[in-house]
């Protein structure tokens, strides 16, 4: 069971103290004439129990003082123009443990009284709980989820197709907003002082006050409490009830707010918005609780990485591992009209922040398509069924969309990529792209083809008369479109129809729209109706218009149809292929009239699944990378042996944690160097933003494996099971020894890694030790990933991340729980000496170096009673360091580095990121230092 001791002591006090004599703008009872535009219902007025009416108001978030982060920079004002209850007290063990016995929710508590605050939280089990805590009380629910993934303990670790509902008269996480005006009413985290010498608390008189139910209690400790936003950059402006990011962008972070227990008052402020390390959904410790709001949220607005204002959200409802269960691929691209904004907006499946980018431009946009090798789309002005002049062009698939083109021709509609049968790679487009019903309108119009290489468009060439915007097939025997009639071209014998087309319509001549002809050699056409005689008879029932998506066979003869989801109808219909079948990618239109959602139908079983959902969404595509045969992709050349692309390499899954996607890339970098690498860092944060090999003499000998959370434990399971076998010429192992930090177990290594494929495959083939297969390094990496600037900057720094300067704590640094330590805590130090022994004798037999890391932490740990930031008395330090120090009486092949000296080093704040992490100008030199030492075996 997890030790929580000292927060038990300090939630004792605070969940029975919470007053404030000073003036605020909130009440237990709604001003009766609150003009708010969400007034709740009495009904639920009156089961709102532990709550306080908050009213609104204006509030400031971050700030302008440089000793905060660039991401709490700069200062924001924010109007909420309606009024929401918030929780008095952060939600208890007790409030769950009922909850759990009425909801299907988990239980995954320890807590040992019903009046602490849950902790162990991640975002997703808050998520739960609040739509928990709506269902018991027959609420609406503001929380949408396809499917839950927990981890061992019970906790939610992903919520697939999760979205917000802002207007949901429900139980939630307040924002980030409504937090910070709730606390900004009753800030006083003086309430308890902290004693620097032994890490106790000391009662204050009013932690024995009873409850002021006009006061919340302890916003300002006790747990850092989640809320509900994204991170996103503040902006120097004002905005009216501000929601955060639209979605987790390339840095995938939420929102903690608060203090923890043992944080000093001089800790505390309303600004910060994180913690130790990346906040992203999955994490939790025992710091982390949550506090429940209620109530909708008007009008709300969010901001954008550029600061740009959305008030409407496009949400990615589905992940690269579900699309992989329709597709056969982890790499896909979608990409539709936003037609609110009336940009091009586009998902990468492949990069796990599941953001939805768009590329703004005063260009209008209509039905993009992407390049065959997904790194373009083009796209028109001019929408299908409308005739007119329309402008073809292409750019980049990039958030930016830079490399603009335009195709210089008087009219260009509806372009579709296609491969010739020589290679080449052309677009195929249409002159006019209107109402195809009348013949000789139709004989008018054309159907082109023009190359497109490097970036430039070739000279166009005429295919033949029509307009045939629905597709042509691979063998150049059928082309369709479909603007009213489904008209199609069509040869037999093997004939081209660019020579030897003939005209026809199909579908008894009846109404018919989106056509999109399949690209798999089936010549499958699919398309949608107006609930005519000839769907309504194969279907054996009647049924409104585009209410069913109906599938032709090369004849034209009618062989299928899938029914819409409902209370929708289909639109946009597109046939997405390359993959291990063909789906066809569509829009749901509602009742109104409105286009919500965009979905994935598969054929084969008529299942649907949402991709994204937003206000207005339009011509969606969806590109797959390309399905190698088995010969090209997965078998090993020298063995025969078949790696499985399920598994293989797969480190990473989307939603998965800030460790793992961290480790997918070291793993990448391990496969890739681990015949020419031979000095190898494994440790924790400490270690992983301090050794940057590209301050070595060589820099690609040296691989740095360290990671966020790494215990030592970890380290001798990673150094056992991948580094031992596979780095046939390592001379130098570098490991950090954290010693305040080993009375820690690994989590990683020892729960979550085996929730991954790759490692699970890895175990299951004896992590190769007996036949490493080679194509393992090409599928590790091109499998699913997550920030891409994260990515870049790891590999091209051999596994090191840089930390920015924010220096040392200048009066009191901070300590993690109890300084000192007991005898299970002395035990797990033990037992990490006993680990850096058997690693310094495997050394010694193996020929080469362990090198035992302890880096520096803020020289002010000197002015109290711990050695570091996790603790141990400093009286006993010393021992425990010679403890180590001694392992090389025994061993010549071990060294201890102790940059530390019990805080009597040369490394000032200037070089510091916080208490117990360089910042890039302290990695540079202590870089510097380990190398040099290092050179000096090298030269012995």
């Amino acid at each position: 069971m997890k030790k929580i001791l000292p927060l038990i002591v300090f939630s004792l006090f605070f969940l029975t103290c919470c007053s404030d004599d000073g003036k605020n703008s909130y009440s237990n009872d709604q001003d009766p004439d609150s003009s708010s535009s969400n007034e709740v219902p009495e009904d639920i007025i009156d089961s709102l129990n532990g709550m306080i009416f908050v009213r609104g108001d204006t509030l400031t978030l971050g700030s302008n003082d440089n000793q905060f982060k660039p991401s709490e920079r700069p200062a924001m004002k924010v109007i909420l123009d309606y009024d929401f209850y918030l929780g008095i007290h952060e939600f208890t063990c007790g409030e769950f443990q009922e909850l759990t016995k009425i909801e299907d929710l988990k239980d995954f508590s320890s807590c040992e009284n019903d009046s602490l605050p849950l902790a162990d939280v991640t975002y997703y089990d808050a998520a739960l709980i609040a739509n928990a805590k709506s269902k018991s009380e027959k609420k609406d629910t503001a929380y949408t989820y396809r499917s839950k993934t927990y981890d061992s303990e019970n906790h939610c670790i992903n919520l697939e197709g999760f979205a917000f509902n802002p207007e949901a008269n429900a139980y939630r996480l307040p924002t980030e907003a409504e937090w910070v005006l709730a606390a900004s009413q009753s800030w006083d985290p003086k309430k308890f002082s902290w004693n620097a010498d032994n890490s106790d608390f000391k009662s204050h008189p009013i932690c024995t006050a009873g409850i002021d139910s006009a006061s919340f209690c302890d916003l300002a400790g006790n747990l850092r409490e989640w809320v509900n936003d994204w991170a996103g950059q503040l902006r120097d402006t004002t905005v009216t009830n501000y929601l955060g990011a639209p979605d987790g962008s390339d840095i995938g972070e939420r929102i903690l707010k608060g203090g923890y227990f043992s944080d000093r008052p001089s800790e505390m402020n309303m600004v910060v918005r994180g913690d130790e390390y990346t906040v992203d959904a999955q994490i939790r410790a025992d710091r982390i609780g949550l506090r429940l709001a209620f109530g909708a949220i008007p009008n709300p607005i969010w901001l954008d990485a550029s600061g740009k204002v959305k008030e409407n959200v496009v949400t990615v409802l589905a992940n690269a591992a579900t699309l992989k269960l329709f597709t056969g691929s982890y790499n896909t691209k979608l990409v539709f009209r936003n037609d609110v904004s009336e940009n091009l907006a586009f998902v990468d499946y492949n990069d796990g922040s599941l953001s939805v980018i768009e590329i703004e431009d005063t260009l209008k946009v209509y039905h993009p398509d992407i390049s065959p090798d997904g790194k373009h789309v083009a796209f028109c002005t001019r929408a299908e069924g409308l005739s007119g002049i329309s402008t073809l062009y292409v750019r980049d698939l990039t958030a930016k969309g830079e490399n603009l083109v335009k195709l210089d021709v008087k009219s260009a509609a509806i372009p579709r990529w296609r491969v010739l049968e020589n290679g080449d790679t052309v677009i195929v487009y249409v002159t006019d792209a209107g109402n195809n019903k009348e013949e000789a309108t139709f004989k008018n119009t054309s159907t082109w083809h023009v190359p497109f290489t490097n970036g430039k468009f070739g000279t166009p060439q005429k295919l033949f008369d029509g307009a045939y915007h629905g597709g042509i097939s691979e063998d150049n025997t059928l082309a369709v479109t479909g603007a009213r009639l489904l008209r199609t071209r069509i040869t037999k014998n093997g004939n081209s129809i660019t020579e030897n087309g003939q005209d026809t319509i199909w579908y008894n001549e009846e109404q018919a729209c989106n056509a999109s002809l399949v690209q798999d050699g089936s010549k499958r056409t699919a398309f949608l109706d107006f609930g005519g005689d000839t769907g309504r008879k194969f279907a054996q029932e009647t049924y409104a218009v585009h209410e069913r998506i109906l599938i032709l066979d090369s004849t034209g003869t009618l062989i299928q149809t899938i029914k819409s989801p409902t209370g929708y109808t289909f639109d946009h219909t597109e046939w997405a292929t390359n993959g291990k079948q063909s789906n066809i990618v569509a829009t749901l239109s509602n009742i109104n009239g409105a286009h919500p959602k965009i979905v994935l139908v598969n054929p084969s079983d008529s299942s649907i699944i949402e991709l994204a959902e937003g206000d207005e969404l339009w011509h969606p595509t969806l590109w797959v990378e390309k399905i190698l045969p088995p010969d090209d992709s997965i078998v090993e050349p020298d063995t025969g042996f078949q790696l499985d692309p399920d598994s293989a390499g797969i480190y990473y899954t989307v939603n998965g944690s800030s460790d793992a996607e961290k480790y997918r890339y070291k793993m990448e970098l391990l496969w890739q160097y681990k015949d020419s690498a031979s000095i190898i860092i494994l440790g924790s944060s400490r270690l992983f933003y301090t050794i940057n090999p590209i301050f070595f003499v060589k820099p690609s000998s040296a691989l740095n494996l360290a990671n966020d959370h790494n215990t030592l434990i970890g380290s001798h399971f990673f150094f056992k099971t991948y580094i031992l076998p596979h780095v046939k010429n390592l001379k130098y192992l570098v490991i950090g020894t954290d010693i305040d930090r080993l009375k820690f177990l690994d989590s990683f290594w020892e729960d979550e890694a085996f929730t991954y494929p790759g490692y699970v495959y890895d175990r299951s083939h004896n992590y190769w030790v007996d036949e490493y297969p080679e194509k393992l390094f090409l599928f590790t990496s091109e499998s699913p990933s997550n920030k891409q600037h994260i990515k870049d900057y790891i590999l091209t720094h051999y596994g090191f991340s840089s930390h920015s300067t924010n220096g040392w704590n200048d009066s009191i640094p901070s300590i993690r729980g109890d300084s000192t330590w007991n005898s299970s805590d002395m035990d797990a130090f033990n037992k990490g000496v006993e680990l850096l022994r058997e690693i310094a004798q495997i050394g010694e037999q193996n020929n080469f170096y362990v090198i035992a890391l302890e880096t520096p932490q803020n020289p002010a740990y000197q002015n109290t009673g711990a050695y570091g930031r996790n603790g141990i008395l400093r009286s006993k330090a010393p021992d425990m360091i010679k403890t180590i120090q001694d392992i090389s009486k025994d061993n010549p092949h071990f060294i201890f580095m102790d940059e530390n000296k019990m805080g009597n080093h040369d490394y000032t704040s200037e070089m510091a990121s916080d208490d117990d992490h360089l910042a890039y100008l302290g990695a540079e030199i202590l870089s510097h230092r380990l190398d040099s030492l290092i050179q000096f075996l090298e030269s012995k």
